[in-house]
């Protein structure tokens, strides 16, 4: 495997949808050229559409998430829920300097940060560690000024119609 000469940092923001699944489709093309990628989610459990997908392209891609029962609401924020996002930091950084991943995404990090789940100049820190061959992809809404400015590509996710404001639950296979 030849990995990458230069990796840079992405960041997938905005109220639209489709961070994750950009970032999703950025690790199948990257395992189709044979990188390899660890997905590291904030906030979620290991029950979404994409964990069963992903459990087949090991060892291309891993997936591990990190993330209590439940959506995690502003104000509504459980010690827990400062634990997991603590221990989603850590694997993040021993996945980032392992020397066994070319790419590294980290799924809803910007809402971690926005919620306060995490020191936001210690996830600078290691994204300004992060080795020169490691491409690293931020995800989640309302990333913050400093994390924008850090990154190579800033890509905002814009919603303009979306079927929840006509009463459309999210959908198992599409939403989840």
């Amino acid at each position: 495997m030849a990995g990458l000469e230069q990796g840079l940092l992405q960041v997938y923001t905005g109220n639209g949808k489709g961070k994750s699944t950009a970032a999703f489709g950025l690790a199948l093309r990257a395992a189709g050229r044979g990188l390899k990628v660890k997905i590291v989610q904030f906030l979620k459990k290991p029950d979404y559409g994409e964990h069963r997908a992903l459990e087949r392209l090991k060892p291309e891609i891993e997936i591990k998430s990190f993330g209590c029962k439940g959506f995690i609401r502003r104000g509504e924020v459980k010690p827990q829920d400062y634990q997991q996002a603590a221990k989603a930091l850590e694997y993040a950084r021993q996945a980032m300097h392992s020397g066994q991943a070319d790419i590294i995404i980290l799924d809803e990090i910007n809402v971690a940060l926005d919620y306060g789940l995490l020191d936001e100049a210690e996830v600078l820190a290691l994204l300004q560690s992060r080795p020169q061959n490691v491409e690293v992809i931020l995800t989640g809404r309302n990333a913050s000024q400093k994390i924008v400015a850090a990154a190579d590509l800033v890509t905002e996710m814009c919603e303009i119609k979306h079927p929840y404001t006509k009463g459309v639950s999210a959908r198992k296979g599409i939403e989840y």
